[in-house]
């Protein structure tokens, strides 16, 4: 009678260099499958608005807003005080227009809507704003200053 030496028996499977290889693969995708899941039912990217087809039928509305702040010349300088938690803004423009004693300030960021904030600014003198704003994620931000008739707008870095 035959016997196999200790050296040639065959090892158990779960030895095997290639069963482990062929299962790594697979088990991946399915790892991958259920984290994309769950980053697509927890994250709300907010991209599409509900109306956007009155906001489309508004484009010209706002760009007249954007042609009337082209005509008072109007610039804004932005500062922002994280300490302070306080946002200053020093509108200059030509000599057609006059200062409201209050603006409103979107803050948008660019990549997601749960982030955005509207501040009020009050005219604290002859050109300067200042109102409250809870700290900036670092990224990059699009800020709209805006009154009834007119809309400036701007793009900020936040480190």
């Amino acid at each position: 009678m035959m016997t196999i030496e200790e050296d040639q028996k065959p090892k158990p499977w779960h030895k095997e260099y290639y069963v482990w290889f062929v299962i790594f693969f697979p088990a991946l995708a399915v790892v991958a499958g259920i984290y994309t899941i769950y980053l697509a039912v927890s994250s709300d990217d907010g991209l599409v608005v509900d109306d956007y087809y009155k906001k489309g039928l508004e484009i010209n509305r706002t760009l007249e807003r954007d042609q009337i702040a082209t005509e008072y010349a109007l610039d804004a300088d932005i500062r922002i005080d994280p300490q302070f938690e306080e946002v200053t803004i020093k509108l200059s423009s030509n000599s057609n227009f006059v200062y409201p004693s209050q603006l409103e300030a979107s803050f948008l960021y660019a990549t997601r809507s749960g982030l955005d904030q509207k501040v009020k600014l009050l005219l604290t003198d002859e050109q300067t704003y200042r109102g409250n704003l809870a700290a900036l994620a670092p990224g990059k931000w699009y800020v709209q200053i805006q009154k009834d008739n007119w809309r400036l707008t701007n793009t900020i870095f936040v480190k």
